[in-house]
Order: structure tokens, then sequence, then C-alpha cells
């Protein structure tokens, strides 16, 4: 954030709902109404459109959001997020696997409450390059003590429950079929070279994107590459922002 806003531009990071201040609602946790809340929170700023950064199901989001919220999408940074179509393929196995865990009721909020959420670390450690310093003792701190105000352990997981059970139903069928739709704005999509949960080739196809489609390999990192590699994620985030105004 410091950085982005150094280059001389507004940054504003948003806590998706269900996480960290953000309203923990029953319901919500579909891309449509994420969507919503992009949009809401871009207008609510006094901007007509952002260029969006999102990482995992933020990416996700943020994919969602330029095609269902097309007018508020400047354009679109999508980190360790491939297009929402390709997560089902075979290259994700272990991303898909771990949504299908997450479908079990109770039993996966309980533990990532557990042990003072010891859990958490272990998940971003698994999925961190191996031999990295991702996460050191403060940084596991703050993403425990996040998810461990209740209900932010449910919500999380809910995001995952919609899109393993929407597949069955129409409005899953429904946002698939709206997501074949070509992306209209620049995309810049950013992964980890080691990455465990989604695969590095996991690149958008160009069908998918009517607009100029950027893919960058940031090589040292896995699938959290602002947090283990912030100077190389920020050089090519600025880099590439900079780069939509020539």
């Amino acid at each position: 954030m410091p950085v982005v806003a150094a280059a001389g531009y507004r940054a504003v990071a948003m806590d998706l709902r269900g996480y960290g201040a953000s309203d923990k609602t029953p319901r919500g946790y579909d891309p449509y109404t994420a969507a919503a809340d992009v949009s809401g929170v871009i207008r609510s700023l006094g901007a007509s459109d952002a260029v969006v950064v999102g990482h995992g199901w933020g990416g996700f989001i943020g994919w969602s959001a330029a095609v269902l919220a097309p007018r508020q999408v400047r354009a679109l940074a999508a980190v360790s997020a491939p297009h929402p179509l390709l997560l089902t393929r075979s290259g994700q196995r272990k991303a898909v696997t771990r949504t299908a865990w997450f479908q079990l009721p109770i039993l996966p909020e309980r533990r990532l409450l557990a042990h003072d959420g010891i859990h958490i670390e272990r998940l971003l450690r698994a999925w961190a390059a191996p031999g990295g310093s991702f996460p050191d003792a403060e940084a596991s701190r703050r993403y425990r003590a996040a998810l461990q105000v209740w209900p932010a352990p449910h919500c999380a997981l809910e995001y995952h429950r919609w899109f393993a059970r929407s597949r069955f139903r129409p409005d899953g069928r429904k946002f698939t079929a709206q997501l074949r739709t070509p992306v209209a704005v620049p995309v810049l999509q950013l992964q980890g070279a080691q990455d465990p949960a989604i695969s590095p080739t996991a690149t958008t196809p160009p069908e998918l994107v009517a607009a100029p489609l950027r893919h960058e390999l940031i090589r040292p990192a896995g699938h959290f590459p602002h947090e283990e590699a912030p100077d190389l994620f920020n050089t090519l985030l600025v880099a590439w922002v900079r780069s939509l105004a020539a």
C-alpha cells in the first residue's frame, strides 16, 4: 500500500465481506454480491472506476467484477488467481481438494480456531514457497488474530462452499455462462512459480480477455507473492499500472 501510494496513486484496501473489519453477514458470499460490494466501495469513495487488485479469492472476485460490474473496473491485477473458468481443471487439483474438505460442516471452522489458530499458520506455510521466510512470527500473529474473530472462519469458508455447491445449481451455471464473456479491460496475471495450490501454468487464454493480457511469473514465491517477494511484486505492479496511462 505505501509503495503504490508513493508512486502517486490513491491506494485503498477493502476487506472482503466476512473478513477483517467488514461486516460478517449470514449470506452474501457469492460472486454476484461480492462484485456488487467492490463496485459499491469504489463509488462510495467518489470514484467512477478503479484498478482492482485481488489475491486468491480476492482475485476470483476481481475477475467476477470485471464482467459483472464492468463500469467500475478500469483494469484488473489478479494475483494467484487464474480466470474462474480455469479453477476446476486438473492442474488445480490441490486447490480443488482443499475446497472439497471445506465443504464439511463445522469441522473446518473448529480446526481453524483450535490451538490459537495454529492451523492457519500451517496453511500459510504449506502454500508458500518451500524454505522461505513467510510467514514470520508477526505475519502469523496477525493472520491468526484476524481469523480468530468469530464468525470470520465461517464467513471465509462460505466463499469456498458457494464455489463448490453452485456447480449443481442454476446460479452457478448462470455464473459460468456469464464468465465466458471476455473481460474488456487490461489484465495483469501474477503468479508464484512455486505455488503448490495454483499451477503456474494456469495462464488465462486470450479468448477470455478482449484487451491487453500480461502474465508475470514470480520465481521466488509460492501462493503469496505479495508477501514472499514484495519488492519484485511491487515493481511489477507499479510498472504495469503506469503502463495503463501510456
